[in-house]
């Protein structure tokens, strides 16, 4: 509520493109307990790895 274009889901959780990591703010990825929720380490190490790929990509496009 406090990052203008960042939306969050009524449990506070940010909300996610279909990717599953771009955010609705551009420019900005989330990912792991973030967008889920509380979940276990493997799934947020998985949702990183996939954050990161896609920043990559964000990046090398500019």
């Amino acid at each position: 509520s406090t990052t203008p274009g960042l939306e969050a889901t009524k449990k506070g959780c940010l909300v996610v493109e279909d990717d599953g990591v771009t955010t609705t703010r551009e420019g900005v990825f989330a990912g792991g307990d973030a967008v889920t929720g509380a979940a276990t380490v493997i799934l947020a190490m998985g949702a990183g790895k996939k954050a990161a790929e896609q920043i990559h990509a964000y990046i090398a496009g500019k």
